[in-house]
């Protein structure tokens, strides 16, 4: 992950002063690094050896397109807070922030090509519209009360778990992996991701915002229908009916609604039930691993499933 750090500082460098600086506020602000650390465990995970360079390669442009996203996302979601610090968009400008993620994305796909792997490279660009695909599909379906469960679920799959899936898939595919180990893999990254996301709506009311690295309630605040809000419309349904209509479909928020909403999300179970369902996945993406030979790696693998609803 030394390697993958450094290639993604050397590549993330620019000519043009703003980029490396906008980009090195964000890549340096720490983050989890979980999507290129599953790529490089994917492959160490079906028994590769050595430098591993394809793979490396791979989890970088993993990153950059991690970054990216997060740097349109925040502009589309008017965050103020990323990994703990001020979101680029509100130090350098919207268009800045936009432009600079264009640059990741390019520079992801300059690793990739750099891999000769085609099918690599096809995995990747999938994600990549996928994820974009998600995002709009939340966007279009965001203040909706009546959002069902099963759309819920295909907007984490796509905006989240995708990029997990594709993350572990493409650096199986990267060490030569056999067919069954590839599924594997993808089947565990997609289980994870789910999780993953599902864990990271809970907390979105059920921690706060030092634990975070954003602020909490932002779910709230930009109307997201996440699991935890639907369960809890469904669980007050008759008696509460008015205060999710008005500060979720309508958007007519006061400072004190949040932690209106939070009480009522705690006191419904809606918070346990999603990290119930978060730990179902985590159950599921661990099952996925079971075609693998035993070794720390897949241990790991199995450990990383647990942290990510722990």
């Amino acid at each position: 992950m030394a390697a993958v750090d450094a290639l993604i500082i050397a590549r993330m460098q620019s000519d043009v002063p703003v980029i490396p600086l906008l980009a090195e506020h964000l890549v340096s602000a720490g983050g989890k690094r979980l999507r290129p650390l599953l790529t490089v465990a994917a492959a160490r995970a079906i028994g590769a050896t050595g430098e591993i360079e394809g793979p490396k390669k791979l989890a970088a442009s993993v990153e950059f397109i991690h970054t990216a996203t997060l740097l349109h996302d925040d502009i589309v979601d008017g965050s103020e807070m990323r990994r703990g610090k001020v979101a680029a968009h509100l130090i350098w400008g919207a268009a800045s922030s936009v432009l600079v993620g264009d640059f990741l994305f390019a520079r992801a796909f300059e690793l990739m090509v750099e891999t000769d792997s085609l099918r690599a490279l096809g995995i990747l660009a999938t994600a990549s519209s996928v994820i974009a695909e998600g995002e709009v599909l939340q966007l279009t379906r965001a203040h909706d009360l009546n959002l069902d469960q099963d759309t819920y679920l295909q907007i984490i799959r796509a905006k989240t778990a995708e990029l997990f899936a594709a993350a572990a898939e493409s650096g199986a595919v990267g060490a030569g992996a056999t067919e069954e180990q590839v599924k594997a893999l993808r089947d565990y990254g997609m289980a994870l991701g789910i999780a993953f996301q599902l864990a990271d709506d809970a907390l979105d009311y059920g921690s706060d915002t030092a634990t975070l690295g954003k602020n909490a309630g932002d779910d709230f605040n930009e109307g997201k229908a996440t699991l935890p809000l639907l369960l809890a419309v469904q669980r007050t349904k008759g008696k509460e009916d008015l205060f999710w209509d008005r500060v979720i479909t309508k958007g007519e928020r006061t400072p004190e609604d949040f932690a209106r909403a939070r009480e009522l999300i705690l006191g419904t179970g809606a918070v346990e039930a999603t990290l119930d369902a978060a730990g179902d996945y985590a159950d599921r993406a661990k099952a996925a691993l079971s075609v693998l030979a035993a070794s720390d790696w897949r241990s790991g693998l199995e450990g990383l499933a647990d942290l990510a609803v722990s």
